[in-house]
């Protein structure tokens, strides 16, 4: 690869590294939030016009950020291969769909409104929540399988009991499920507990038992087993930004030995003119 290509990439590289460089990219971000919210209210057409080209410029500016980030991985290839750059590559391209014609008009103000998201792969200890909060997703769907099968069995018990006491709620298993959950949100769950304890006195066991299983026990595990991934993403992410910090400590220290050589070698070589200047008559 060309010196002057390489260069480049460095400089680039050092540009979107830059701490001022990603506040204004954040910046850009959280503006182009507000500049879609303005669309959604009634506007005049000149300032219509002017929010236009403010969507213009924004895209503009993300499609040279990306752009940035691209050219200065050593390997083209390398930037894809980091989801959060396959994540910001996409909405770029995407909002970059023209908003005049009638047929794309609705798809592209939509894909827009996804820019926020990019605040994500920008700020760290977002990326932190996201992976920790998409690795707990296959434990989190097994407690949710846990869930139904006792959504289901508790919505066919009351199904077959207190059908006759309130089809509304009790018609099938389909619309029993469904008050069970707005039991489990707590809902007015009191006033569909009395409805029934009028000729079930003991029904009261058949909600508490089932706020407790649904309410305590299986929201308490999704928020054990999301704390726990948290914990594990936290922590790779602290010993990745220690083993960072530890490669600049080493590099600083590699490039400091060598300095310290070549003034050793540079002084050597000072005493032996000395020496040599004072044996000469």
């Amino acid at each position: 690869m060309p010196t002057s290509i390489k260069q480049l990439q460095s400089r680039l590289f050092d540009l979107h590294t830059n701490k001022l460089f990603e506040l204004s990219v954040i910046f850009i971000i959280v503006f182009s939030a507000l500049v879609t919210g303005v669309k959604t209210y009634e506007i005049n057409s000149t300032l219509n016009q002017l929010v236009l080209g403010l969507d213009t410029f924004i895209t503009l500016f993300f499609l040279f950020e990306v752009s940035i980030r691209l050219i200065a991985e050593p390997r083209t290839l390398d930037f894809f291969k980091k989801g959060w750059n396959v994540f910001d590559f996409v909405i770029v391209v995407a909002s970059m769909l023209p908003v005049d014609g009638s047929d794309t008009v609705l798809l592209a103000r939509l894909l827009r409104i996804f820019r926020v998201l990019r605040l994500i792969s920008m700020i760290p200890e977002l990326r932190v929540l996201i992976n920790s909060l998409l690795k707990a997703l296959p434990r989190m769907g097994y407690i949710a399988l846990l869930m139904f099968i006792i959504f289901y069995i508790y919505a066919a018990i009351g199904s077959f009991m207190f059908d006759t006491i309130n089809p509304k709620l009790w018609g099938n298993i389909s619309i029993a499920m469904l008050t069970l959950f707005r039991v489990s949100t707590f809902e007015d769950w009191t006033d569909v507990m009395y409805e029934t304890m009028e000729f079930y006195p003991l029904s009261s066991i058949f909600y508490l038992t089932f706020i407790f299983l649904t309410a305590f026990v299986f929201l308490n595990m999704m928020i054990g087993v999301v704390l726990d991934a948290m914990q594990r993403e936290q922590n790779q992410y602290d010993q990745e930004r220690d083993d960072t910090e530890a490669e600049e400590v080493h590099s600083i220290k590699a490039e400091l030995s060598e300095v310290n050589v070549k003034l050793d070698r540079l002084h050597l070589l000072l005493e032996q003119q000395n020496t040599q200047a004072t044996q000469k008559p």
